[in-house]
């Protein structure tokens, strides 16, 4: 599952990082910060498995810890495609051949499908919803699911694709072809991050509507 650092966490682990595998005392010289805080963040990120620590002997003397970042910690740090993807977005947007540019855009589709879909057995449209929930929350996404109403609710807390849906909001409607292929069912924006709400949600689509 991928993790959401935030900023301080980030911060700290990228210097750690840097430093390489580096005792309490010399992280504390890093930060500036007393060896009782700097041992409270290291045992609350070694147990999010973020950090990792090996014991040290040299000669005779007691041995000491040595603490540096995980492979999963060098994955969810690096793992920021933004630019990327606005890049490549853009790029998809101006191939001049609509029938080049549908064609890929629905390979996208196809793909993003597959990768959501991929662990699905649920039946009913609440068991689809929360396995799409958890398919999402893998991906670092904060999403939940609102059963307070007659119909589930799938609500976005923070949107994936910010930067593109504010350079094109079509990327907004594959998300939401994307999700109802995922779920089986036709499904309704009744609101959208980028129209200024703190969220985007989805409902279902009920029958005769």
């Amino acid at each position: 599952m991928q993790q959401t650092i935030d900023s301080q966490d980030r911060e700290f682990l990228n210097e750690l990082h840097r430093m390489g595998a580096s005792t309490i005392q010399q992280i504390c010289d890093m930060t500036g910060v007393t060896a009782t805080a700097v041992r409270q963040r290291l045992i609350r990120l070694e147990g999010q498995g973020l950090v990792e620590r090996h014991a040290v002997r040299e000669g005779r003397g007691r041995p000491y810890h040595e603490y540096r970042v995980t492979t999963d910690a060098l994955r969810s740090l690096g793992d920021n495609y933004s630019d990327l993807a606005l890049i490549l977005w853009k790029e998809l947007m101006r191939i001049e051949e609509p029938e080049i540019r549908e064609r890929v855009t629905q390979r996208i589709k196809e793909s993003l499908i597959r990768q959501y879909s991929s662990k699905f057995q649920g039946r009913t449209t609440l068991d689809r919803f929360r396995e799409l929930q958890n398919s999402l929350s893998d991906r670092g996404f904060q999403v939940e699911v609102d059963r307070e109403g007659d119909l589930p609710v799938l609500r976005e807390h923070n949107c994936p694709y910010h930067d593109l849906a504010t350079l094109d909001s079509s990327i907004c409607e594959l998300e939401q072809s994307v999700f109802e292929e995922v779920l089986g069912m036709k499904i309704e924006r009744t609101q959208c991050c980028m129209d200024g709400h703190h969220s985007c949600e989805f409902v279902p689509v009920s029958e005769g509507s």
